[in-house]
């Protein structure tokens, strides 16, 4: 197959990346991109965000003319696309990205600019890139509020983390048990891939190259999903919970609400254990979008699950309207957050965040976690999760939940695994499967917590 030009690319990739100056994410930019197309200019736009601070610190010493939005954008792409270490030849990059100008009308009369700017860049790379790198926010590529707040919180791991997050994370697959076990699908991918992969925990395998998902064998029929190994955690915090454990020994119903569930991943690998112990199930998926909580009936739907859940488009801490007064036997709440414990995946999370966002999210959070608790049975168990790593939304929200809730009770420690301490999962260890010793790069940065209700006296 003959590659596609970068300068065919390149367009897709600043229309990326203006969305996110613009204050969108990546998604709705990307869904429009030529289907063709699409990796390559993910692939460069993720790239390209990995350079953010960087690059819009050399362009302003390029030239002594400011340029207007539109072409700072397409600078920024270019310039950004020459940092060391390069994707490209820097010549190919300043060559195709002014093929790309010239081919766009609005920008064909700038071309000569930007090839000047590439040029001198790519002349007097090593002075431009000493003068901006003293800057901490050019240096960690993350606005300064970020790297302040992880300073304060984590003194001992805030660099590791902040040089982590620069990375791109690796694919990690949840294994359906009612079809295979990680072993079996482990040997079934390497001999119809040839791509090798470990096991991390009891149904994920973190893969050595990531792969299309039409080339995982039997993804259509539900055999495997794509999943990080931190929220494959949630599905068997929740199911260790004692009652459901009675529950299921007594073949009594179980009634679970997976809260904030879209896209439907937990709400599946609930399902998938839930059948392999043969529990009489029901969840209760739980959206607050009409849009997202389509791909939550998608996800079921592919697995072959959709008879086991009830999908509500509603708002968790508005309860009186969607609750049927029935208690749940279990609830998980995956909080909607700042999402800085996945930015390996998301690159665009930390130019989209405002410092006044974690405050408004922990409200939230807190105002859920106060909702959805009512709703619980007693002896029932809620597992607290956030794909963050602010504190704001993880200890201190749950710290400050157990001192409301009197009838609330920590079954463990509060888990925390993630990149954000590198090499350790922190709890109980007798709550958390084997996660083997690639633990750390299969973990994006989440936080759980796991309260039990006090049983009635």
């Amino acid at each position: 197959m003959t590659p596609t030009p970068l300068s065919e690319q390149f367009p897709w990739v600043a229309q990326t990346i203006q969305a996110v100056g613009n204050g969108r994410n990546t998604d709705a930019v990307l869904a429009k991109t030529p289907s063709a197309l699409r990796g390559g200019v993910q692939a460069l736009a993720f790239h390209v965000l990995r350079q953010w601070a960087w690059a819009h610190a050399v362009v302003p010493r390029l030239a002594s003319k400011k340029p207007d939005a539109e072409l700072k954008v397409w600078l920024v792409c270019g310039v950004a696309l020459l940092r060391e270490p390069r994707r490209y030849d820097p010549h190919t990059v300043v060559d195709q990205v002014v093929q790309a100008c010239k081919q766009n009308h609005r920008l064909k009369a700038k071309a000569p600019f930007v090839n000047a700017c590439l040029r001198r860049l790519v002349r007097e790379y090593d002075a431009l890139d000493q003068a901006v790198c003293n800057e901490p926010e050019v240096r960690f590529n993350h606005p300064t509020w970020w790297i302040e707040k992880l300073q304060a919180q984590y003194p001992d791991h805030w660099e590791e983390a902040l040089h982590c997050n620069q990375t791109a994370a690796p694919m990690v697959l949840r294994v359906n048990p009612a079809h295979h076990s990680a072993q079996s699908y482990q040997a079934l991918l390497l001999s119809e891939t040839a791509v090798q992969s470990v096991t991390v925990g009891p149904h994920g395998l973190l893969l050595a190259k990531p792969l299309p998902v039409t080339q995982l064998p039997g993804f259509g029929a539900g055999h495997v999903s794509v999943q990080d190994a931190s929220p494959q955690l949630a599905a068997a915090l929740v199911w260790q919970s004692p009652l459901l454990r009675e529950k299921v020994a007594a073949s009594a119903p179980v009634a679970l609400l997976d809260a904030c569930a879209a896209p439907g991943g937990k709400t599946a690998h609930l399902l998938e254990m839930g059948q392999r112990i043969k529990a009489d199930q029901r969840v209760t998926a739980l959206e607050l979008s009409p849009k997202r909580a389509v791909r939550i009936t998608d996800t079921l739907t592919r697995l072959n699950l959709a008879a086991f859940a009830d999908v509500v488009v509603a708002d968790g801490k508005h309860t009186a309207g969607w609750w049927a007064g029935k208690p749940f036997d279990a609830i998980l709440l995956d909080a909607p957050c700042t999402a800085s414990g996945i930015v390996r995946r998301h690159p665009d999370v930390p130019w989209l965040r405002r410092a006044a966002d974690v405050a408004q999210l922990a409200q939230d959070q807190q105002q859920l976690l106060s909702a959805l608790w009512p709703l619980l049975a007693p002896g029932g168990r809620l597992v607290y999760c956030t794909c963050s790593s602010f504190k704001e939304e993880g200890v201190w929200q749950i710290d400050a939940f157990l001192t409301a809730q009197p009838d609330a009770m920590t079954a463990s420690d509060l888990v925390a695994p993630g990149h954000i301490l590198p090499g350790n999962v922190s709890g109980n260890p007798n709550l958390l499967p084997d996660l083997g010793e690639n633990a750390f790069m299969a973990f994006d940065g989440f936080f759980y917590a796991v309260l039990d209700k006090r049983a009635a006296s």
